[in-house]
């Protein structure tokens, strides 16, 4: 009798201790990488850095989509942290910071580091058409991937997006060239040449400053996507918006330290590769339009901007005006040892082919 007494027992326990590790495997599965196991190596750390303010769309939609993304997708053996709002690196300093190890992992603007990303720069000319940011955000992807310029081999690039299309907000009316004249427009990149030619004044700054800029009267205006009167709170401090979409786009890059790359494990590596495109499809390719269309809508309603549109005669005037624009670039290109006309044609091209999916 007490034999069999001892033989229950024993088997009791043995099916409580099964039960337990049943439902310690259960609830590791459906925890997956919010439940902080760690089935492979240790937990890889990484630090991303951005200039967007932390409740801007790039940090709530884009960064923190990837972040999420990453977690899941490699099971919790990589944790990222996002430093928004310059807190890590300032806008310009981002992809040296990258190159330098100071963050993992940078998100910025291309423009930002003029004359450092040539052939970058032909995604970001006037007088080439983009319907959408989804378009240009497409274009400027699937070109890097073609071009494969050697100014972005220094880091490994996750994926490339824009903001397409872009417009003309200022404190006074722009009906025309003449009314353009002069006047001093915030502006990076290659929208410092354009506005050049267009006969205003350029000012460099960062679109973290142009606010402030605005506000005091330093300038007058602004040439950017639609998005920054609500974003950045721009439409508190324009009152007027003149369309002019065949004068700007911006490429915007997400890239990681190429030593950090290299020495995550392959595993690791598949699975972040397919969250950039995932995200790069689900999230930033389009992030623009939906963000252009909520701002001028905004804008209009609570705001009171109002809307400027050019004649047609008024914009071909423009468009001769910018031509200029793509012509140096071609000639400067081609200094660097790049056939400026063969990339041109490229950006081109993907435009047309875009354009007609949009």
């Amino acid at each position: 009798m007490l034999k069999n007494t001892r033989v229950y027992i024993v088997a009791v326990l043995l099916v409580v201790f099964l039960a337990s590790c049943v439902s310690a495997s259960i609830a590791a599965q459906k925890g997956g990488a919010s439940s902080g196991i760690v089935t492979n190596g240790e937990v890889i750390h990484l630090r991303l850095a951005h200039f967007f303010p932390a409740t801007h769309p790039i940090e709530t939609e884009v960064v923190s989509y990837w972040i999420k993304a990453v977690e899941q997708a490699t099971g919790g053996r990589v944790r990222v942290t996002s430093y928004p709002g310059e807190t890590l690196l300032r806008a310009s300093d981002v992809y040296e910071g990258v190159i330098n190890g100071i963050a993992d992992i940078g998100l910025s603007c291309f423009s930002y580091n003029r004359g450092r990303f040539p052939v970058l720069e032909a995604f970001e000319l006037p007088g080439i058409t983009y319907k959408s940011s989804w378009v240009a955000s497409k274009v400027a992807w699937e070109g890097v991937k073609i071009l494969a310029p050697k100014e972005v081999g220094d880091t490994k690039l996750m994926m490339v997006f824009a903001t397409g299309p872009g417009d003309l907000f200022t404190k006074v009316p722009v009906k025309t060239l003449k009314d353009l004249n002069g006047l001093e427009i915030r502006a990076t990149g290659l929208s410092v040449k354009t506005l050049k030619s267009l006969g205003a004044v350029p000012i460099a700054m960062a679109q973290s400053e142009t606010y402030q800029a605005l506000a005091k009267g330093i300038v007058k205006g602004n040439l950017s996507p639609a998005e920054v009167l609500k974003g950045w709170k721009q439409g508190e401090v324009i009152k007027y918006l003149t369309k002019t979409p065949f004068l700007y786009n911006t490429l915007f890059y997400l890239t990681m330290n190429k030593g950090k790359w290299n020495s995550l494990p392959d595993d690791i590596k598949e699975a972040i590769m397919e969250v950039n495109e995932r995200c790069f499809n689900d999230v930033a390719a389009s992030l623009w339009d939906r963000q252009n269309e909520k701002a001028i809508r905004w804008a209009v309603d609570e705001m009171g901007i109002e809307i400027i549109e050019l004649t047609g005669e008024e914009k071909d005037k423009w468009l001769d005006k910018v031509r200029s624009v793509q012509e140096e670039y071609i000639s400067a290109v081609n200094d660097m040892g790049i056939d400026g006309q063969k990339v041109l044609n490229t950006v081109k091209q993907l435009g047309d082919k875009y354009n007609n999916q949009y």
